[in-house]
């Protein structure tokens, strides 16, 4: 979705940490295009963001994942021995599912 140039930058500036100062000596721009690309690059995520609503279904299944664990450790606290076991069984399984979102 973004350019190579803008993945690239994105990456340097957020993953290398690099300074604006340091990128633009790197890639041969100025300090401003520098700034000035990051910003476009950043919008062009949000408005992806926003046509996707990518973070908010992840929100929406992290909610769910949270819920269905209380509901599941509630059942079998409540339930008889047999049952309690299947019912935390399941309830490690969400627990894995959230770790795995949350990554």
């Amino acid at each position: 979705m973004l350019t190579e140039r803008q993945r690239a930058l994105l990456h340097l500036y957020y993953v290398e940490d690099l300074s604006l100062g340091e990128i633009a000596a790197q890639v041969g721009v100025s300090r401003q295009a520098v700034h000035d690309l990051l910003r476009r690059a950043l919008i062009a995520l949000r408005q992806y963001e926003v046509r996707l609503g990518l973070a908010e279904r992840l929100e929406w299944r992290l909610d769910r994942g949270v819920r269905l664990r209380a509901l599941l450790r509630d059942a079998a606290a409540a339930a008889g021995e047999p049952v309690r076991g299947l019912l935390q069984q399941a309830e490690g399984l969400v627990a894995e599912l959230l770790e795995d979102v949350e990554d």
